[in-house]
């Protein structure tokens, strides 16, 4: 029979943090003050692997859940790991008294993940007017969507010239890779930072979604009238439950195959027979089945707050999954013609 382990409260915490991996550990840490975290440090070096048994004895106590597989540990460098990644090295020097944790200083923030950020057209537009080999190193940089969005914006030969070499591309030498970035900074983030207006879009366009589409229709109107510049690109960025329509098959297929049942039948209480089938039609025979013999027995005491509520938050999942690059919102020249 095994001894279970005794453990200080710190120790226990420790364990916990390390069991729970990274990304979560990291979140709570932030919580944590000075000493409790030093506390942690100092537990964690003490700490030596922990049997399965005795980790989910601990895990009780704490009354969480955890994912299978957390067992065996490496405390005290994995803590480090977490500890390094979650703080600065100026937070751990003040927690340690001490200037183990220094990491060599960095260079300039990756430009990659801004330059994702930007509309297509905008980086497309610089890299029109680059070698195609500078195009494909840069392209070859990005996530998949972002480049594929982009080369979409680009005239076919130099899009197939693009394509040519990114399939033939090698390794790329690090002097070469940062004279790019370094031009890309430069040319194309620097002006960004004066011309760039998306964010702006962005924000006026998610508290336009929160209207209802009467309201946001009235809204834009009213923005047209009194000469607002660039509403093209806020009414890009709408979408309401009654766009569904819009979108093509695959997309609303994608949608509706995230969402439950219950949700899309409150969604579709009351809503016009044109809508509903566009809906329905997204969705396998059994789940139309069940909602169909749902809407058939009427509404009777179901709130309209609840209806609403329903369509608001199928709206904002087509919306996220637009962000994620999942399909593409229906232009605002659809948007208006249905309007």
């Amino acid at each position: 029979m095994t001894t279970q382990v005794t453990l200080t409260r710190p120790q226990k915490a420790a364990a916990i943090l390390v069991a729970m991996g990274k990304p979560s550990a990291s979140r709570l840490l932030k919580f944590f003050k000075q000493e409790e975290l030093k506390a942690l440090i100092e537990g964690a070096r003490l700490l030596r692997t922990i049997p399965q048994s005795d980790l989910e004895r601990i895990v009780a106590e704490f009354e969480a859940e955890f994912t299978e597989g957390a067992g065996l540990l490496d405390s005290a460098d994995r803590m480090d790991t977490i500890l390094n990644e979650s703080l600065s090295p100026e937070e751990m020097s003040a927690i340690m008294g001490d200037k183990r944790f220094e990491v060599a200083p960095e260079g300039p923030p990756p430009i990659w993940p801004e330059l994702e950020k930007l509309e297509p057209t905008r980086l497309g537009a610089f890299l029109a007017g680059e070698h195609p080999q500078t195009a494909a190193m840069v392209l070859s940089k990005l996530a998949p969507q972002a480049a594929a969005n982009i080369l979409l914006t680009l005239e076919k030969p130099m899009r197939s010239e693009i394509i040519k070499r990114m399939v033939t591309m090698a390794t790329i030498p690090d002097t070469a890779t940062r004279i790019i970035e370094n031009q890309l900074r430069a040319s194309v983030l620097a002006q960004t930072a004066t011309k760039d207006i998306s964010a702006g879009q962005a924000r006026v366009a998610s508290v336009l979604n929160e209207m209802d589409k009467p309201q946001l229709e009235e809204v834009m109107q009213d923005l047209e009238e009194a000469g607002t510049p660039d509403l093209g690109g806020v009414r890009s960025r709408l979408f309401a439950f009654d766009d569904l329509p819009l979108l093509t098959q695959k997309a609303r297929v994608l949608l509706f195959d995230g969402l439950s049942t219950e949700l899309i039948t409150l969604a579709l209480r009351g809503a016009p027979p044109g809508l509903t089938e566009s809906v329905l039609s997204a969705i396998g025979a059994r789940s139309r089945r069940m909602i169909e013999s749902e809407l058939g027995q009427g509404s009777e005491g179901i709130q309209l707050a609840d209806i609403m509520g329903a369509r608001k938050n199928i709206a904002v999942a087509t919306i996220r999954l637009s962000r994620e690059g999942a399909f593409e919102l229906p232009s605002s020249s659809q948007q208006s013609e249905a309007a």
